[in-house]
């Protein structure tokens, strides 16, 4: 017998379906050279991964970082019995999930910093490329074009252990998009879910600064 126990709230929720959108989104939009449009995407990423970051340490308790950031002895615990058993339900991510979360923030954050130093030699500068010098200007340019392939294949590593978890009967998907999963009827956990008013005041905090200082100029010269 299974419980079906509420694990991620809305704000989490929205934050991995609203990266997954504007990643895909700054790719095409990077592709076909829209880069008003890229920088403008990019600054919304921005505000997604800075809220996530404060979330992180006051959110619900599964978005907590304390959560789900374990000893590496854990980790390899967990992978030392996932090959013997097999895959377990886990409520919020596992230990090793937890890794690949830190990796994908890591490497957004430096894909994000190192766009607003960039220049792409032709129409368009990152907000702060005149305050660095052509040699790290072009340092900066070049990490941005490089560290979106590791973001690439990080992203298809957790795709292909997202499907390969759904395989062996635990599922990823659903949960990230109702907040509810399936677990064992003897899981006893009393998780504490943080109001949806304080996400949505500190979104809007964050959204107004990223917007006055980056957002707002790039649409008053488009």
């Amino acid at each position: 017998m299974n419980n079906k126990i509420k694990v991620w709230d809305l704000p989490t929720r929205f934050f991995h379906w609203g990266m997954i959108l504007l990643l895909g989104s700054l790719w095409w939009t990077a592709d076909i050279g829209e880069m008003d449009w890229h920088q403008i995407l990019a600054y919304s990423l921005m505000i997604l991964i800075i809220f996530r970051l404060i979330w992180g340490v006051i959110g619900s308790d599964t978005a907590r970082f304390s959560h789900f950031i374990k000893h590496p002895k854990t980790v390899l615990g967990y992978m030392k019995l996932t090959k013997e058993q097999g895959v377990s339900s886990s409520v919020g991510h596992n230990p090793l999930g937890g890794y690949m979360v830190i990796a994908l923030i890591t490497f957004i954050s430096a894909q994000l910093i190192s766009g607003l130093f960039a220049s792409d030699e032709i129409f368009t500068e990152g907000p702060l490329y005149s305050l660095v010098s052509n040699e790290v200007g072009s340092l900066m340019t070049w990490l941005h074009k490089k560290v979106f392939y590791v973001m690439l294949g990080l992203a298809g590593i957790h795709v292909l252990a997202v499907i390969y978890h759904g395989i062996k009967g635990d599922k990823l998907i659903i949960p990230m998009i109702t907040g509810y999963k399936q677990v064992p009827e003897k899981t006893e956990l009393k998780l504490r879910f943080r109001s949806v008013l304080i996400a949505l005041l500190l979104l809007a905090m964050i959204a107004g600064m990223v917007g006055y200082y980056l957002i707002f100029p790039v649409l008053e010269m488009m």
